[in-house]
């Protein structure tokens, strides 16, 4: 015990010998894997990533703190293989996130191409609710923010298509395979549908006479940054709800306001 407490003291010795500039390259360091970890959150890659981490500190661990100081020549040997397995590995397991990342690093006139994206979904979302609504159609649409739902998502059926107003109606349709809960859009796209959302207690709400649609929309808010747009199936009124509180009576010009200023 105390070579291994002699030689963690070692190393922060020899970090701090290191001068002042190693202050600014751990920050680095922590700045890359914080984005690498947002940019993986909510997708099946975050899990992954997380293990080659650990796999990565548990073996610097074990081996430069304990093994260094033994004879097992053998075992840091194969280790360094093992971790040239483990790279390979990742960069085949990682291939969608890392074609998604180099396509964003690679698009020109960022700033347009985003704020011509977002104004062309609030338009197929405005122009879904409106003809729901008018059609008195039931819906319930969650826009994922900052907070993943990656467990929500689970619940459904994944689609991972653009947004439109016409593949919106025809999910809602009554009678369709999907209409039934809700439907996820994360960015421009629609994630999942079919999607079982948590309940809010009626109770707590400050409407009465509300039904299971307009209580998920509260319960999802409530626990998340993500808003989420209602449709009533008996009155055809348009509703949103963010952070645990439900807006009613919304008309289209209300309903673009409120969607450019949350989705921005």
């Amino acid at each position: 015990m105390e070579t291994l407490i002699d030689q963690i003291r070692l190393y922060f010795i020899r970090v701090a010998g290191n001068g002042f500039w190693i202050f600014p390259e751990l920050l680095f360091i922590g700045l890359v894997v914080y984005w690498v970890v947002d940019f993986l959150e909510g997708t099946r890659g975050e899990r992954l990533f997380r293990a080659v981490i650990f796999i990565l500190i548990v073996g610097f661990l074990v081996l430069k703190l304990v093994v260094g100081r033994l004879p097992l020549e053998r075992l840091q040997y194969l280790y360094n293989g093992f971790l040239v397995g483990v790279l390979i590995i990742a960069v085949a397991a990682f291939q969608p996130e890392v074609r998604r990342a180099l396509m964003r690093i690679g698009q020109s006139h960022l700033w347009s191409s985003a704020t011509l994206q977002l104004s062309r979904t609030v338009e197929e979302l405005v122009s879904a609710v409106l003809d729901l609504s008018s059609a008195r159609i039931g819906a319930i649409i969650v826009i994922e923010k900052r907070v993943a739902l990656g467990e929500f998502i689970e619940t459904g059926v994944r689609l991972d298509a653009r947004v439109t107003s016409e593949l919106l109606r025809t999910i809602f349709y009554p009678g369709s395979a999907l209409h039934d809960m809700a439907v996820l859009i994360r960015g421009d796209r629609i994630v999942a549908a079919r999607v079982q959302l948590p309940l809010a207690e009626a109770a707590g709400m400050d409407s009465g006479g509300l039904g299971s649609r307009h209580r998920a929309a509260v319960g999802i808010t409530t626990g998340s940054d993500a808003i989420c747009l209602v449709v009533s199936e008996e009155t055809g009124v348009i509703s949103i709800a963010e952070n645990g509180k439900l807006i009613r009576n919304l008309d289209e010009t209300m309903l673009k306001k409120h969607l450019v200023g949350v989705i921005s």
